[in-house]
């Protein structure tokens, strides 16, 4: 396969991914800030650095960089367009779009009926003061977009709530705050890649926080039918077929998912389990691609 990789140059993934790749299939870098597209005649090109797109058979996201609201909401139109002029797009944008925004996320999985956190999101300090209080006075509270625990902070202060409320309301910023879950310092992150799972639990003694970013501890994790369902129904809830999906046990043995990553890393997760993600992730990618073909060409042939 021909496949375009939307990667940070330097990414440990792109090369991961092109190692595993070998001479098996053609690995291209592009970029986000890079993207360009030509509309005319009623076709869509689109370049990134004077590569075509359009020219490929894949397109992997490994990255989601920040940008202005424009600049976003253009490169989701381009990806849609690459999908709608017949590029696979893994993850399609659409479920980019709903992993991304925690909000959204988080209304499809309960819309899914998984069980979540009580979760309140405002736009004035007041309300979320009025929140912090029917949350139990202890609560998370995150910024809309983000990941690895960068901006998270735990409150259980209601001065110091409504500080930060009050600040968050004058910089213009969605109030998103979760109740707090008591668990056992540890929670579970499962890869999904189509139809195969990987686990891994993950714990940190020094912080509430158990991402590996904040030097959390990992350990190879067995997953069961519950688990095993739950991922899969949180994968499917926003439309990823290649998605990290955050379990949070709490100390009644209650599955609460928290967020379902559309772009999710597996270095610290292959390391664990000595397993070739990048190799897996690929060979996703091709049946993604064989089976739309196969599809195509029987629905032509009617």
């Amino acid at each position: 396969m021909r496949m375009a990789v939307l990667a940070n140059e330097r990414s440990w993934y792109l090369r991961d991914l092109c190692r595993a790749a070998g001479s098996e299939h053609d690995i291209h870098h592009v970029s986000f800030e890079a993207l360009a597209a030509e509309l005319g005649r009623g076709n869509l090109r689109v370049n990134s650095a004077q590569t075509e797109l359009n020219s490929f058979d894949a397109l992997l996201v490994r990255t989601m960089p920040a940008g202005s609201l424009e600049q976003v909401i253009f490169r989701m139109d381009v990806l849609a367009g690459l999908q709608s002029a017949g590029v696979l797009v893994v993850n399609p944008p659409k479920a980019i779009e709903v992993a991304v925004d925690k909000y959204l996320a988080l209304f499809r999985l309960a819309e899914a009926g998984l069980r979540i956190p009580r979760t309140c999101i405002c736009q004035t300090a007041t309300e979320a003061v009025n929140a912090f209080q029917s949350l139990g006075g202890d609560v998370v509270v995150k910024p809309l977009f983000g990941s690895e625990g960068r901006g998270i902070t735990r409150v259980t202060d209601v001065e110091l709530a409504e500080r930060a409320f009050r600040l968050l309301e004058s910089l213009g910023a969605v109030i998103y705050l979760q109740e707090f879950i008591p668990h056992a310092g540890c929670d579970w992150r499962v890869l999904v890649v189509g139809g195969r799972l990987f686990g891994m639990k993950r714990q940190n003694a020094a912080d509430w926080r158990t991402n590996v970013s904040r030097g959390a501890v990992t350990e190879p994790l067995d997953i069961d039918d519950q688990l095993a369902e739950v991922a899969r129904r949180a994968a499917a809830a926003v439309g990823a077929s290649l998605a990290g999906v955050d379990v949070l046990p709490d100390a009644n043995g209650q599955l609460y998912v928290l967020e379902v990553n559309a772009v999710p890393g597996w270095k610290r997760l292959g390391q664990v389990l000595s397993v070739d993600i990048a190799r897996i992730a690929l060979e996703h990618v091709e049946y993604l691609f064989t089976h739309r073909e196969q599809s195509s060409n029987r629905f032509t042939a009617r």
